[in-house]
């Protein structure tokens, strides 16, 4: 069977609407459902002029079909601009999304770009989709982006530069490194997947005399993860870490802040990168770009990365519903075996 996936295109004046309809033109690996607001996926078809045709969310879609879970706006779109009145509904989307795979109905989550000065504007307090959902399913997360080429997940995220050394603690980064290994064993299938960990400072405190974290934070926590059998390479320069014969020897990249990690992956293949949230018990995969106002409504908006995080969701969910699958087979032949030194 294939994976049912929850498709949230995120702010309606954004791209995300056009990029839904774009990527239903296509076959695709999932049922996929979007969570959405039906004039405003029609509305863009029209101004993309292609087909849409708006089924039931049991339904299977072909091509310029998409199945539809309705989330109705408040106010109706106007592309190239974001309306805090539907600020609800935005929220309301990805919260169904979440609850929906919680209980089952989904096998993972696909979701667009959000405008977050809108939704707040619109009288919701919201930090970003990955501390929604994390709240949501009373987990701790990770943010990874990656592309074809390379993973790169984050200890921080959107921190302010001067905040970051000071929450670069133990705890922290062993809380990290621990949900990443645990993703790249169980989401992703490596056996024994191998880190690279960067370091705080230029030359990754080149023994202290650029500042102390690596070896007072960082080394510590390293050499117990890697007493309990954690691969880690680090703490790394990074300025040389990202070098193609040392990324051939690791599985993803740990950085310590958001653009110490991020500006060399978005290099390396902007559109095909996505964001992949770690720790939650579905697969979660989101693009890599913002709402792109200036974009919507013109045909310009490139749905390349919201279909390669329709295709690796796809690939996760398919994993995990495999592993699901082996798993009953497993206690089924279990419970089917006679007990040592029994007779039927």
């Amino acid at each position: 069977m294939r994976p049912r996936l929850a498709l949230v295109p995120g702010e309606p004046g954004g791209v995300g609407p056009e990029l839904c309809v774009r990527i239903a033109q296509l076959e695709q690996p999932a049922h996929l459902v979007a969570l959405a607001d039906a004039d405003t996926l029609m509305a863009a078809a029209g101004e993309l002029g292609l087909p849409l045709r708006l089924l039931g969310p049991d339904e299977d879609a072909g091509p310029g079909e998409l199945a539809l879970q309705a989330v109705a706006q408040s106010a109706p779109v106007r592309f190239a601009r974001a309306d805090p009145a539907n600020a609800a509904a935005v929220v309301a989307a990805l919260q169904l999304g979440g609850a929906g795979c919680l209980a089952g109905r989904f096998d993972g989550l696909v979701t667009g770009p959000v405008n977050k000065a809108s939704i707040n504007a619109g009288g919701i307090a919201y930090i970003g989709t990955t501390e929604l959902l994390a709240a949501q399913a009373g987990v701790d997360v990770v943010m990874m982006l990656a592309n074809p080429g390379l993973r790169v997940a984050l200890a921080t995220t959107h921190l302010a530069l001067r905040a970051v050394p000071d929450a670069i603690t133990p705890v922290l980064l062993e809380r990290v490194l621990r949900i990443l290994d645990a993703a790249l064993r169980d989401l992703f299938g490596i056996a024994a997947p191998r880190i690279a960990v960067l370091g705080l400072n230029p030359h990754a405190g080149e023994d202290g005399l650029l500042g102390d974290e690596e070896q007072r934070v960082m080394g510590p926590v390293l050499a117990r993860l890697r007493g309990d059998g954690m691969l880690l390479d680090g703490p790394l320069p990074a300025d040389t870490a990202f070098l193609p014969a040392k990324l051939a020897t690791v599985d993803a990249v740990l950085a310590m802040y958001h653009d110490q990690g991020l500006p060399v992956l978005k290099h390396a293949g902007f559109e095909q990168a996505i964001n992949i949230t770690l720790g939650l018990p579905y697969p979660r995969v989101a693009v890599d770009h913002g709402t792109a106002l200036e974009l919507a409504g013109s045909g310009r908006a490139d749905a390349s990365s919201l279909q390669a995080a329709v295709n690796l969701c796809a690939r996760l969910a398919g994993r995990r519903m495999a592993a699901r699958g082996d798993a009953a087979a497993g206690d089924a032949s279990r419970a089917g075996a006679p007990l040592a030194g029994s007779a039927r």
